[in-house]
């Protein structure tokens, strides 16, 4: 058998993966207006579909403009370019991405300090810490320029109040505010509330489409004409410039249009797996955490059972991610019955017997 014939058994065997919602694929609906979608060069100006889908996504945040970009590890480094200059600083969660997994590409491309926070149980900062990290006028520190959030931080939707609060101490001390929303729609959905409101506390605001939206790739920086025309600038030295990529900005719109109501559907599965995983044990030697949070569950075995749990999950069909601590995250491209059969799978390893 070739490489690629055993590649495509593997695939066929695979009941659900759960590693990411970055794994979806595009339904026929959206490759049929990726198909359809009228193009122009991007670099130019002359993208329709990119122009449509940067003014709609500027609509709903409640921004000026709005700039179309690759990656959403792109997107929030070309708003620290476009906020912060060399010598300045940003004050950020310790456990938020544009800090712990994009490279400090802040700080190596641009010359950016960060000052990391620790943050409270549901991944939110604490005010009175952000007051206290902003720099004196001194030439002995960096200068504090910019507060980044975070939302949903490891699943976990952070209230709209808990965000105000944070912006209103960042303003009081002259600080602007981005908001790394890669999965806003869903802690929109979670929090009940409109995606613009959430956005409303930040200055800009980075907008995943290939996660829960189900595109095959993009992000969408928001922000006033002023910082999108400076982050027009920053994506073409960074690489990002595009010429017809309405084929995928087309996909976006069509995610919008289409996937963001039904992205409550997956909170609901989380919360039926977290639920039927209840019975796992929860003291002792053997005992289980377990914990959902918007549309992801985060379940940790007993010492050294990680890499098992893992391998027995992949061998029924079923991929997971992360170990010590498995994160299962709930995305379009999952049914109900591969969410019950990974629940089953992991009680059984857990020798917790059926109904």
């Amino acid at each position: 058998m070739s490489h690629y014939d055993s590649m495509q058994a593997a695939q066929a065997r695979i009941i659900g993966d759960f590693r990411s919602d970055t794994v979806t694929r595009p339904c026929a609906g959206m490759l049929a207006a990726m198909a359809e979608a009228p193009l122009g060069d991007d670099v130019f100006g002359d993208d329709p579909t990119v122009t449509k889908l940067e003014a709609e996504v500027a609509r709903l945040l409640g921004k000026q403009a709005a700039l179309f970009l690759p990656t959403g590890t792109q997107s929030n480094l070309v708003a620290a370019l476009s906020h912060c200059g060399r010598g300045e600083e940003i004050i950020v969660g310790r456990s938020y991405h544009l800090f712990a997994d994009e490279a400090k590409g802040a700080s190596v491309l641009g010359g950016i300090g960060f000052e990391p926070l620790d943050t409270e149980a549901n991944g939110a900062l604490d005010p009175e810490a952000i007051a206290a990290a902003v720099q004196p006028d001194d030439p002995h520190q960096a200068i504090s320029r910019l507060l980044a959030l975070e939302n949903t931080v490891a699943g976990s939707a952070i209230a709209l109040a808990q965000l105000q609060d944070c912006a209103l101490v960042a303003r009081k001390h002259g600080l602007s505010v981005h908001l790394d929303g890669a999965r806003l729609f869903n802690a929109a959905a979670s929090l009940g509330c409109r995606v613009g409101d959430l956005a409303s506390v930040a200055d800009s605001v980075s907008l995943c489409l290939s996660k829960g939206l189900g595109t095959p790739l993009g992000s969408v920086l928001a922000g006033d004409s002023a910082l999108i025309a400076r982050g027009r600038r920053h994506r073409k030295l960074l690489g990002g410039g595009m010429r017809q990529v309405g084929l995928v900005a087309a996909a976006g719109l069509y995610a919008l249009a289409h996937n963001v109501e039904r992205l409550i559907e997956d909170q609901r599965k989380a919360e039926r797996l977290a639920q039927s995983l209840a019975r796992l044990p929860r003291s002792g030697d053997g005992a289980w955490l377990c914990h959902q949070a918007t549309n992801m569950v985060f379940v940790t075995p007993p010492k050294g059972q990680g890499e098992a749990l893992l391998r027995h999950l992949a061998n029924a069909g079923l991929l997971a991610g992360g170990a010590p601590r498995l994160r299962l995250v709930m995305h379009k491209d999952v049914d109900e019955a591969a969410v019950a059969a990974l629940g089953q799978s992991i009680l059984t390893f857990a020798g917790v017997e059926g109904d």
